[in-house]
């Protein structure tokens, strides 16, 4: 059964060429993708994916308001953060709102693939680009 992925960033045309690459992947399937916090929020409700891809800076409510409420609403919701923002700071931000994982918008695509995968398999992954460890149980 394929992986079912909501797509949450403020940038139309990233979100586009994301949503295309992980379509070419016959486990994963994009159910829907948004431009802000409040509709990831609606929009998981609505869809209940298996991971929510969650940029931080969104308009109208950025991505650390939306996992806590995400997580608020479907406690078992897996977010996966994708961010610019390496600062330590937005990492435990999201974290402590409850995301599962991290990755950086300037790592490969492969490392945003392995990390859909930990995430969606119900463990942590942080980006090589933070610092060890990349994965954990």
């Amino acid at each position: 059964m394929a992986i079912r992925i909501l797509l949450a960033d403020d940038h139309a045309t990233y979100r586009s060429t994301v949503r295309e690459l992980l379509e070419h992947e016959p486990d994963l399937e994009v159910i829907g993708e948004v431009g802000d916090g409040a509709d990831a929020v609606r929009a998981d409700r609505e869809g209940c994916p298996d991971v929510v891809i969650m940029d931080i800076a969104m308009p109208a409510m950025d991505g650390i308001e939306a996992t806590r409420r995400i997580r608020e609403q479907r406690p078992d919701a897996r977010v996966l953060a994708l961010s610019l923002h390496s600062d330590p700071r937005f990492v435990e931000a999201m974290l402590k709102a409850g995301a599962a994982g991290y990755v950086l918008k300037q790592d490969s695509f492969e490392d945003l693939l392995s990390a859909v995968h930990e995430v969606a398999a119900g463990r942590a992954y942080l980006s090589s680009g933070l610092g060890p460890p990349r994965s954990h149980p």
